[in-house]
């Protein structure tokens, strides 16, 4: 595996693949993981290898790997490897690419991110080039695999827009058993007045996530819905502004900053809230829906990204076009509707159930499976054509 993130990065993409690779071991394969060095972190595991890396100041939690890398392929050269599966196109998975290539291993890699919606993260360059130069770099990249795996028919899509001719198989990643965590202990755990309706949003403070949305929401709703409270898990660089725009519309006493949890410790604020509320639209399955949904935990999410995927509008959740008014209503209906918020509760329960880590596995292998296969065809038509 290799990826710029893996533990203890905490997001979509350092979740799943934490999921895999313990089921993969789980079932006896031997897995190596290569992924940046994280600052101040002490690897447990002797088959994680990390590469000299260094933490920029516009992309802070996240470091970069920098070159030579001679010594981590001395490293790469020690074990034999049926296949490669990077989890990113950029440095790291680059490197992924080009050892794939030179020591003749089948590569496979999943697209779990739409990364031209990241682009304002490059602010020094016209959006327009870096959009055009993700582009060109996605097609180049992902062409060069025996497999691609998409989370999300969203993300398929994407990458069909691209131009990527390779197969693609969309495979959504599974989701661990909540444990059980009784509701009314956690929330009394967390201090939530019995009175209060949380809102609840998890995941990175930046700025693709769309979370203004979810200010000018609870803004929107306050004047009818005074018990209805935003608490927002999770940490990063727009926070400063989120709890700026909150105090300048009037909100900074119903929205709380949990700030970064523990990831064993997200499950009480899942289980402590009433509806899960998700603006983001550059995701490309969003992970932290289906573990909500885990907790009977509903969703209101807007459509155009992964995240509402796993929803089916009435079933289990709610999807809204991104349209301030369409979401801020769709929130207030349900806190104003306990039985429909109930019956979104039992779709939700039925969807988690569906979300499989073995059925996510077994489908992995066969990719797997047809790459290493489709290598080995394609080694013997070079050979006969050399003779």
């Amino acid at each position: 595996m290799f990826s710029e993130s893996v533990l203890p990065v905490l997001n979509g993409v350092s979740i799943s693949i934490d999921t895999l690779v313990t089921e993969l071991r789980n079932r006896g394969h031997s897995v190596h993981i290569f992924a940046p060095n994280y600052i101040r972190h002490r690897e447990k595991d002797p088959n994680t290898h990390r590469f000299r890396a260094i933490e920029t100041p516009w992309a802070k939690g996240y470091p970069f790997a920098y070159p030579p890398f001679w010594r981590m392929l001395l490293t790469f050269r020690k074990y034999k490897f049926d296949v490669i599966h990077t989890h990113t196109p950029w440095i790291v998975g680059f490197v992924g690419m080009r050892w794939a290539e030179s020591h003749e291993i089948p590569l496979v890699s999943t697209y779990h991110t739409l990364y031209d919606r990241y682009a304002h993260y490059l602010w020094m360059f016209p959006r327009r080039y870096i959009r055009f130069r993700i582009a060109k770099h996605t097609n180049f990249y992902y062409n060069s695999c025996e497999q691609v795996i998409a989370p999300t028919s969203a993300a398929h899509r994407w990458l069909e827009r691209h131009g990527i001719t390779r197969p693609v198989h969309v495979i959504p990643t599974g989701i661990p058993r909540a444990q059980l965590i009784d509701r009314a202990d956690a929330r009394a755990s967390l201090g939530i007045p019995p009175e209060h309706q949380v809102l609840l949003y998890v995941g990175r403070l930046a700025k693709e996530k769309n979370l203004e949305t979810l200010i000018q929401m609870v803004a929107n709703i306050a004047p009818a819905h005074p018990r209805a409270r935003l608490w927002m898990v999770g940490d990063g660089p727009y926070r400063d502004d989120m709890r700026a725009l909150a105090a300048r519309l009037g909100v900074g006493d119903r929205v709380k900053f949990v700030g970064a949890v523990p990831r064993n410790e997200v499950d009480q604020y899942y289980a402590s809230a009433d509806l899960f509320t998700f603006a983001s639209v550059t995701e490309t399955q969003g992970l932290v829906v289906q573990e909500a949904m885990q907790y009977g935990l509903p969703a209101v999410a807007i459509s155009g990204g992964g995240a509402s995927d796993s929803i089916e509008d009435g079933v289990n959740g709610l999807v809204c076009k991104n349209v301030q008014e369409e979401f801020s209503g769709a929130v207030a209906r349900l806190l104003a509707s306990p039985e429909e918020l109930e019956k979104l509760a039992e779709g939700a329960h039925r969807k988690a159930r569906e979300s499989s880590i073995e059925l996510m596995v077994d489908r992995i292998l066969e990719v797997y499976e047809l790459a290493i296969a489709g290598h080995q065809h394609e080694e013997s038509v070079g050979t006969r054509n050399l003779l």
